[in-house]
């Protein structure tokens, strides 16, 4: 496993007393796989993450990445957020290399991988372009870019779609598996993604295996393998199989476990 979660649990201190966020997480995410976090707002999927990137230290358990305890922040995670947090007096090229200014490396051995991720995702002839000149999904793009230009072999995305419209949305999960290589070369090569989303059918979309958790504190209640075959498509969303998945996950999530046919029909 290139990320082992291992009974991680995260209790923040509060004037009115002790709030548990996480209790006894524990999975594990191969490298080249692609893994869904799904659960209520407050379960803490976006505190999973900081921990995963060292950038918060959980009170109980420990996580590993490529089997080595993280205990600070580690190079090798890129991170997408929500909102693009694009800089709006940085032109989109250095946004891209931002990445590459803060870990004090030199721009010209990086200016070509960042004019290809441009390319790659349909951002080609908006070099020059600053962010409040761009729509929300080319922000996001722009921000996908930044998270890749240190080619790190770990990405983590905390509900990076939610906030723009479905058609564009669908645009960028095509986007992203595109990115991720999906249809090209071994799986071992690709990046490793944890990725946040309150979207059952984007995870069940996106995912090789989906993480449902409890509500607070957040507690792994079922992973479900998605084992629909690759690459995605859209029209794989009208197929049953992809509904019988979604229709689990959110089961798990409403009731605690998938709900019999007979208990379905009475709800």
């Amino acid at each position: 496993m290139l990320i082992e979660l291992d009974g991680v649990g995260m209790t923040y201190p509060s004037p009115s007393g002790p709030v548990e966020a996480l209790s006894g997480i524990s999975f594990g995410v191969s490298r080249g796989e692609l893994v869904a976090l799904v659960g209520p707002s407050g379960c803490g999927k976006s505190t999973l993450l900081r921990v995963v990137a060292g950038l918060r230290p959980p009170t109980a358990g420990r996580a590993r990445v490529e089997g080595r305890p993280v205990v600070a922040p580690i190079p090798a995670v890129g991170m997408v957020f929500q909102a693009p947090v694009l800089l709006r007096w940085r032109r989109l090229l250095d946004n891209v290399l931002l990445p590459v200014d803060l870990a004090g490396r030199r721009r010209a051995d990086y200016r070509e991988r960042a004019r290809e991720l441009l390319r790659t995702t349909g951002l080609a002839g908006f070099a020059e372009k600053y962010p409040a000149e761009l729509s929300g999904g080319m922000q996001q793009r722009a921000s996908l870019c930044r998270a890749l230009i240190l080619d790190p072999p770990i990405l983590l995305m905390d509900e990076p779609f939610g906030a723009l419209d479905a058609m564009t949305r669908d645009e960028m999960n095509l986007e992203l598996l595109r990115v991720w290589g999906e249809t090209t070369g071994p799986a071992e090569q690709r990046k490793t993604i944890l990725f946040v989303t309150h979207s059952i059918p984007e995870a069940v979309f996106l995912a090789d295996r989906v993480v449902v958790m409890t509500p607070r504190p957040g507690r792994v209640a079922r992973v479900v393998e998605v084992a629909l075959p690759r690459p995605r498509t859209m029209a794989q969303r009208a197929d049953p199989a992809f509904g019988r998945l979604a229709l689990e996950i959110y089961e798990t999530l409403t009731f605690g476990e998938p709900q019999p046919e007979a208990r379905r029909a009475d709800t």
